[in-house]
């Protein structure tokens, strides 16, 4: 199969909206923090909290939707440790996220170790199946793609919409993006800076954690130490190559996605001729690449990783 054959497929691009899909979480969770103003490198450790409690959740007895509920809360417990340290105590951003992903992390395992102290494997749960849509699971090409996928997926791509509606459309989005750029006008107007990036991490926090949800309840069904695999930062990193907008976000995801759904068929194809690390590698290089192409005309927050204090001028 040559490479055009390959990216005709579909079954290669259903594959690459599956791997989008947490990123498409976690990228939308930290757009949402920055666009307050605030840097939230917990999201590595987010991911891992959500994936764990979500699937505990459900291994427990909660259901997949509660799990998902489980999730959410947990990750917003985590974003609100940053946002405390870092909006009204104005500590580092970057130390305080890197200690929430340490810290978030470290505590999943030891609960999964705790919970399960004999367990060698980790038990399996039910996880979202993939939906299979009257008729238009069978439209050529699109069906596969978009109509068999998890309910997860369709969430996924149902928050970038609503996320891009609330921070364009509605007066809550307007004052988001203004204490991202500018939290004295905002001060000036009687809304508190304080309140509006708190709550921006939290709900961002929440989001990222779906993220991991997704490994544990939809990709896979179970939980394992390492499954998130760095793509906490891939979704800092796309942010930026999103230039801070839900709807390049999801572009951004779907291409890393695509990346990664590549190299496992082009290393099926020459993996004998060519090392392996060459293709595990691939996607982070092209990220890279694209990356640094559109980051040079980025329009970043103003306001991103300064603290702010009410009076100080």
């Amino acid at each position: 199969m040559d490479i055009l054959q390959i990216l005709l497929t579909d079954s290669f691009w259903a594959a690459a909206l599956r791997i989008a899909t947490p990123l498409i979480f976690g990228v939308l969770g930290a757009l949402i923090c920055e666009k307050s103003g605030v840097l939230n490198l917990g999201i590595e450790g987010i991911f891992a909290a959500g994936a764990m409690t979500g699937w505990m959740a459900v291994w427990l007895g909660a259901g997949l939707w509660g799990g998902l509920l489980v999730a959410v809360i947990v990750g917003g417990f985590f974003g609100l440790i940053h946002a405390i340290l870092t909006v009204p105590l104005g500590l580092s951003q970057h130390v305080s996220g890197l200690g929430v992903t340490l810290l978030a992390t470290s505590v999943s395992y030891f609960t999964y170790r705790t919970a399960l102290p004999e367990v060698s494997s980790p038990p399996k749960i039910n996880p979202f199946q993939q939906l299979d849509i009257y008729v238009l699971s069978d439209l050529p090409f699109i069906g596969p793609v978009l109509f068999q996928q998890t309910a997860m997926t369709w969430l996924a791509l149902s928050m970038v919409l609503l996320v891009w509606w609330v921070l364009n459309h509605t007066p809550l989005g307007l004052a988001i993006r203004a204490v991202g750029d500018n939290p004295d006008a905002v001060d000036a107007q009687g809304l508190s800076v304080y309140g509006l990036r708190i709550g921006a991490v939290v709900v961002g926090s929440g989001l990222m954690a779906l993220g991991g949800a997704f490994l544990t309840m939809s990709a896979f069904d179970s939980f394992f130490f390492g499954m998130v695999n760095g793509r906490g930062w891939i979704c800092i990193a796309l942010v930026i190559f999103a230039s801070w907008r839900p709807g390049k976000a999801l572009l951004g995801a779907l291409l890393f996605g695509a990346f990664d759904a590549f190299q496992v068929r082009l290393q099926t194809e020459v993996g004998a001729l060519v090392p392996s690390q060459i293709f595990l590698m691939a996607p982070y290089v092209l990220s890279i690449f694209a990356l640094v192409i559109v980051a040079r005309r980025a329009e970043y927050p103003r306001a991103l990783l300064k603290p702010w204090f009410k009076g100080a001028r």
